[in-house]
């Protein structure tokens, strides 16, 4: 436990440094993130703001989990941080092509979707390698399991992190918003971890804490940096990681309750769209952007935001008690 605590501390302090100097690398390399025209009108002064700081937190966990690997006993913790990286690598590539041609959008949908595939199906065949997965699906609150065909729980799983991911990816749209909200879900799985004895799967969310807290001080608004679709990615990985490695994917649906939000207000905001022949149901999605055209504050968003998901988290942990204890 001490262990654990002390990772968070010296990734905040890691994640602090590497954002002194990368900022100003990402100014000097003029890595700017272009503002959609259909976002709000007022977003348009943070064109020009450095995209990518999402390599603060990113590097820091590299480096926590280096500084720990001659004492890890398992294998689990280095493939979630590999899911994490390689869906990362993916944000990487979208936000390189971004600025390659100086326009919001990147990779297409489906090269996006291809590559998270590949990348879901190759943490899923390591963590059915390490033993750390099967196909008996847990119930929060029923303290059940439920067996699953190993077939189709795999296309179950794939179908689960794409959308993950994605959902935290969308959650990154305000000032602060995503790195907020996912604090308290990565205090959710370094406490389940620890709860389990499994204290090597603790440190990687134990870093991202620390990380995380330590990127708001960059991230604020107003922001200096936007952590780009390489840390949002990178961070959707994580969480989605994280519910597997544990064996409670079903947890999600709890812990990210912002995350689901967020696409289910894109999902009925299209729908409606189309159904009704251009009225919309939302004043604009996601959701947090709604209640930006309502006239709340960037900071309220995320407060509030962030208020819901720790909340979750909390209802989420008296529904997995069964499992973790």
């Amino acid at each position: 436990m001490t262990r654990v605590l002390i990772t968070a501390l010296v990734s905040a302090v890691l994640t602090g440094i590497i954002g002194y100097f990368l900022l100003p690398l990402l100014r000097a390399l003029k890595a700017g993130q272009s503002i959609r025209e259909i976002g709000p009108t007022w977003h348009n002064s943070k064109a020009g703001t450095p995209m990518m700081g999402g390599l603060m937190f990113i590097l820091s966990a590299i480096i926590c989990l280096l500084i720990n690997l001659p004492s890890m006993q398992g294998k689990t913790v280095l493939y979630a941080l590999l899911l994490g990286l390689c869906f990362g690598f993916v944000g990487f590539l979208d936000d390189f092509f971004k600025l390659k041609f100086k326009r919001n959008l990147g990779l297409t949908a489906i090269q996006k979707a291809m590559l998270q595939m590949a990348v879901s199906a190759l943490y899923l065949y390591l963590l059915y390698v390490e033993g750390s997965m099967t196909s008996n699906l847990y119930i929060p609150f029923l303290d059940k399991t439920v067996y699953i065909h190993p077939m189709a729980y795999i296309f179950f799983a794939m179908f689960v992190m794409v959308g993950c991911v994605n959902a935290v990816n969308l959650t990154d749209g305000v000032d602060g918003l995503c790195s907020s909200v996912t604090v308290p879900v990565m205090v959710f799985f370094a406490a389940a971890a620890v709860s389990m004895k499994r204290y090597d799967l603790a440190l990687l969310p134990a870093a991202l804490i620390g990380g995380l807290v330590a990127y708001l001080f960059y991230n604020w608004h107003p922001a200096k940096v936007f952590m780009g679709d390489t840390g949002s990615l990178f961070l959707g990985g994580i969480v989605c990681g994280m519910a597997f490695a544990l064996d409670m994917p079903l947890v999600l649906i709890l812990v990210g309750i912002v995350y689901i939000v967020e696409t289910l207000s894109v999902i009925l905001q299209v729908g409606y769209f189309k159904l009704t022949h251009g009225k919309r149901l939302f004043k604009m999605s996601p959701i947090h952007h709604h209640f930006e055209m309502c006239g709340w504050k960037e900071e309220k968003i995320v407060l509030v935001f962030t208020a819901v998901s720790a909340l979750m988290c909390i209802v989420a942990w008296f529904g997995v008690a069964g499992h973790i204890s």
